[in-house]
């Protein structure tokens, strides 16, 4: 009653709360996400919530309840989370404390939640189900397929459950697998545990059910040494050579223990088939022949031999016995076929079979053969190889060297493995045979030739190669092209047939067949071919012409500058590809005061002293242009370029005169373009320097006042510092006075004409230096920006 009231007064405050179980029951075998309960709750004018509170006993099967709206009632669910693990024998009743809040009304429930049990959930417990398993020791000498522990879970035999080892078991780790039946029994592996004392072996075991059920475990199988016994082997491994030929009885070898009233017997293989040992002497004796031809498994026979006290048969040790029977040779390896003679033409593939031999040994059929290659004629060959029995061709056979193609002598040599050793010879002749095998070739080639070249002149020769013997053998034929060239058909030689003409035609493509001579019939069989180039050079005949070819100019000199008087434009019309020439001044160049940069005409007035001209004078050059390309002869010309100089004068504006070129035969036109310099004007001079004077006072009196303030703040100096002081002052206001007399002296009167250059109606840019500037365009004057 104590826990329905909370439940009684939430019903009674929240309207439409209805459906709210107190206990419910669930089976064992509901796994995550299954839903417990649903829950229909009304709040209209809230937002309610739904939360758990606790669980008793603690645990985390359980999810947060949910809380959703369907057409204006909520709906809340309980479920199980994903690490549910319901187990009726564990836990069969839970306990969930829910809390609903709407508005201010808050109201908790308690939930009981019975766990069922499923009769057909399987459920593993126990020591087995921790994940440290359930630990098993077990002695080493336990018999192998002996029942090491029964796995038991409750309600397993009415289940039908089968069982399984899930875990790896591989060697060399493992002995053998271990097993599990279906009635839980784990049996040991059947190679026993001997040998594997202090080893741990983990195994996974997984139990289904028919409704696809399951659960898993782990048994941990501790194996633990046996005490040692007081019989002991001398040597606890010997291996025993024996020769085939020995007769049933003979002694094979006598093994030794230690101990009280021995007794031996032979315990692997049961039954021994070709060997006994002695029960109260331990020796072992043959029991059958040791043919090895018959009974090919005499070879090597494994023994397990057990020594043990005639009185306590457990109180024993084993050791083991391996014995090898040797053959015994007695006859030739026999070989199919005896001997082989063939014959392969040169052009035979390597790996080219050319026989298989087949060798037996009547001592031991069956038994793998020694095989040598011996060569004979000629010694130390490559060509063949012997690739186990089989002869094939190891390298490439030529016969296109004198002497190369031969006969190739060999022998193999068939030894068997047994003692004394015998050896069988197969006499081998091969006879390699010659191919036209090679097609002719000849490599690409470039001749050049003069344009004005004779006829017959010979330019070259094509030089083909054929690789079959006799080598180069070979005839040359033209295919197409041409009538201007011709190859002759022994030597190959390239002779010229026809004028040629460079501004025709410059290149020339011949192909030049090649065939094998007094070899093939069929020249389809064994030709090539290849591709000559033949470049016409030309020949220099036609001298370059200048546009015009007289110039006439007329330039203002300024003091210590270069200046560029024209350009000389000359061609060849009848090859205008031609464009390097080579240009110098041969004539007119007195004082040298001309130069040639290229094509471009440079005047050079560096010079300053006795030897400027004051008067205007005129210069006649003579510049030679000649053809700088590599064809030959060089032609040449002479351009004539008078020039005009002027000198510059202090009182005037320097200024450049240029003249169109134009032929001869034309009245020059004279094109006067005035360049101004900027010298700046008397007046700016002197604004300049009071501007100067007055900043410079101003920062004496700025550090006057300076000093001032600190000689408030600092002691006052003593009078020689006050001395020092205004010397220092005077001075240099006596300095900045004779700077400012030395300006007004050195600054020189310009010009009345640069007065009147102030005035500018234009600007431009100049294409030469890419300089800004102002015009004048009555006066022509400019000044540069």
């Amino acid at each position: 009653m104590v826990l329905l009231r909370p439940l009684v007064l939430l019903v009674l405050v929240v309207s439409d709360l209805h459906c709210l179980p107190w206990f419910i029951n669930v089976s064992e075998s509901q796994g995550p996400g299954t839903v417990l309960q649903f829950f229909s709750l009304n709040c209209s004018s809230y937002m309610p919530t739904l939360k758990l509170l606790h669980v008793q006993p603690p645990t985390t099967f359980f999810n947060p309840p949910s809380l959703t709206r369907r057409q204006g009632i909520y709906v809340g669910k309980v479920t199980l989370s994903s690490s549910a693990r319901l187990d009726a024998l564990a836990v069969n009743h839970y306990e969930l404390q829910l809390q609903y809040t709407c508005g201010n009304y808050v109201m908790e429930g308690l939930l009981s939640v019975d766990v069922q049990r499923d009769a057909g959930h399987i459920q593993c417990a126990g020591r087995f189900a921790s994940p440290a398993g359930e630990i098993i020791q077990v002695p080493e000498t336990v018999t192998p397929g002996a029942r090491l522990y029964t796995l038991l879970l409750p309600g397993l035999e009415l289940k039908g459950a089968q069982m399984s080892i899930t875990s790896a078991q591989d060697p060399p780790y493992f002995p053998g697998p271990f097993t599990i039946n279906r009635q839980g029994w784990l049996q040991a592996p059947l190679q026993g545990l001997k040998g594997q004392a202090q080893k741990a072996f983990r195994l996974q075991i997984l139990v289904t059910s028919g409704r696809n059920q399951s659960c898993s475990g782990i048994l941990m199988v501790k194996v633990l040494p046996v005490p040692s016994s007081r019989v002991s082997f001398l040597t606890q491994e010997q291996n025993i050579t024996i020769p085939e030929d020995v007769v049933p009885g003979s002694k094979v070898v006598q093994v030794q223990a230690r101990g009280f009233d021995l007794r031996y017997e032979i315990v692997s293989p049961t039954p021994s088939p070709l060997f006994s040992i002695g029960r109260a002497d331990g020796i072992i004796r043959t029991t059958a022949p040791l043919e090895l031809a018959p009974a090919a498994g005499a070879a090597v026979t494994a023994l397990q031999v057990k020594a043990f006290e005639r009185l306590r048969p457990w109180a024993g040790v084993e050791m083991d016995l391996t014995v090898t029977v040797r053959p015994v040779n007695r006859w030739l390896p026999r070989c199919l076929p005896a001997l082989l003679i063939t014959q392969i033409p040169e052009t035979a593939p390597v790996g080219t079979v050319l026989s298989t031999f087949t060798c037996t040994d009547p001592d031991s059929p069956g038994s793998a053969l020694d095989y040598q290659l011996r060569f004979h004629s000629p010694p130390g060959s490559a060509s063949f190889c012997l690739n186990d029995w089989v002869l094939e061709v190891n390298d490439t056979l030529d016969c296109d060297t004198p002497g190369a193609c031969f006969q190739h002598t060999a022998s193999i040599l068939v030894l068997d493995g047994g003692q004394p050793l015998m050896t069988t010879e197969v006499p081998i002749l091969v006879m390699v045979t010659p191919v036209n095998e090679f097609s002719p070739a000849c490599a690409p080639r470039t001749f050049r030739v003069r344009e004005d070249a004779g006829l017959r002149t010979v330019l070259g020769s094509v030089v083909g190669t054929d690789m079959d013997y006799p080598r180069n053998s070979i005839e040359y034929y033209t295919s197409g092209g041409s009538g201007t060239f011709a190859v002759d058909r022994r030597s190959g030689e390239v002779h010229l047939l026809g004028p040629l003409d460079y501004e025709q035609q410059r290149l020339y493509r011949l192909t030049v067949l090649v065939t094998d001579h007094s070899q093939d019939q069929d020249p389809t069989c064994c030709s090539g071919s290849c591709t000559i180039t033949i470049e016409v050079e030309d020949v220099n005949d036609h001298a370059p012409e200048c546009e015009p070819p007289f110039q006439e100019l007329a330039i203002y000199s300024s003091l210590g500058r270069s200046m560029e008087v024209t350009k000389v434009s000359c061609r060849v019309p009848q090859e205008p590809q031609r464009l390097a020439f080579s240009y110098s001044i041969v004539g007119g160049n007195s004082q040298n005061r001309f130069s040639l940069q290229g094509a471009v005409l440079v005047h050079s007035d560096l010079t300053l002293g006795p030897s400027w001209p004051e008067q205007p004078h005129t210069y006649e050059l003579l510049i030679r242009v000649a053809d700088a390309g590599p064809s030959i002869p060089h032609l040449s010309t002479t351009a004539t370029v008078i020039v005009h100089l002027v000198p510059w004068r202090a009182s005037t504006v320097a200024t450049r005169t240029h003249r169109t070129t134009v032929p001869s035969v034309i009245t020059p036109l004279l094109v006067t373009d005035t360049e101004a310099f900027w010298q700046p004007e008397p007046w700016f001079v002197v604004v300049l320097t009071v501007t100067s004077v007055l900043l410079l006072l101003a920062l004496g009196w700025l550090l006057s006042r300076l000093l001032q303030g600190l000689a408030q703040v600092l002691p006052a100096p003593s009078k020689p510092a006050q001395a020092l002081l205004l010397n220092s002052i005077q001075e240099t206001e006596g300095s900045i006075e004779g700077f400012m007399e030395a300006l007004r002296t050195e600054t020189p009167q310009a010009p009345s004409s640069v007065m009147n250059l102030q005035h500018f109606d234009g600007r431009a840019q100049d294409s030469r230096t890419g300089r800004d500037y102002l015009f004048n365009t009555h006066t022509g004057a400019r000044r540069w920006l």
